[in-house]
């Protein structure tokens, strides 16, 4: 008997739950469906998000600043030629930036091609330029003699790694989860819009129906005069 009764509980409870389930998706107004699912395709079609339009931005401004600031240490060490000669063509690691401005480019390169141009999903290609980067300028404010020229020897190393710090940061917790969450929305309205369209009788909102109100005065009034009229057929 217990085993009857269990049988029939869960027969009953799955059977509510399928009834809730199909009073939900006949809930659904198919005209806000296609309207999310029309507004999330034109997201898909400009083929890059807003968020991560504005990493692209930023990573921009990463190489445009460090440059700018690479020039005017040029400019403040002698004239931007001979300071330009003895940096680029005498390179030395222990004293010159331009090396400071190839990482730069090197960042530059690798997140605009991983996250413009291949719309990479995955924080790997920011996870090996932070590396690289951070890797570099603890060598390189280590070993080299930066400090002694002044306050580029602090201000270019230090702008950099901020820099790509503050890259990995809004990637990680900006772009990646933000339009993780809109495919995730994507996913859940088309999911609703199909089982709605395989429910029959699912109704749209010029498809349903109300009878006209039945005035029930008058039933009443028609009553009363056929009650009135009984005594005079009796005489």
């Amino acid at each position: 008997m217990n085993h009857l009764r269990d049988e029939m509980d869960n027969a009953l409870s799955g059977s509510q739950s399928s009834q809730a389930s199909l009073r939900d998706v006949h809930s659904i107004n198919p005209t806000q469906l296609m309207a999310r699912i029309e507004s999330y395709e034109g997201r898909e079609k400009k083929g890059i998000s807003d968020v991560r339009r504005t990493f692209c931005l930023f990573v921009t401004f990463d190489l445009l600043f460090v440059t700018l600031l690479w020039i005017i240490e040029l400019n403040v060490n002698g004239g931007i030629e001979n300071t330009l000669e003895k940096e680029v063509v005498h390179y030395d690691y222990y004293s010159s930036y331009f090396d400071i401005f190839l990482l730069a480019v090197f960042r530059f390169k690798v997140l605009i091609l991983a996250y413009a141009v291949c719309r990479l999903r995955h924080w790997w290609a920011i996870a090996l330029t932070t590396a690289v980067a951070s890797a570099f300028l603890l060598a390189k404010v280590i070993l080299s003699k930066l400090f002694s020229q002044g306050a580029f020897g602090y201000v270019l190393p230090i702008i950099s790694f901020i820099l790509a710090w503050i890259e990995t940061w809004f990637l990680d917790f900006k772009v990646l989860p933000q339009e993780a969450e809109e495919v995730n929305r994507l996913l859940m309205v088309q999911d609703a819009s199909e089982r709605a369209a395989l429910i029959p009788g699912a109704l749209s909102d010029g498809q349903f129906y109300s009878p006209p109100e039945s005035d029930a005065g008058s039933d009443e009034e028609a009553d009363e005069k056929q009650d009135s009229e009984k005594p005079l057929l009796d005489l």
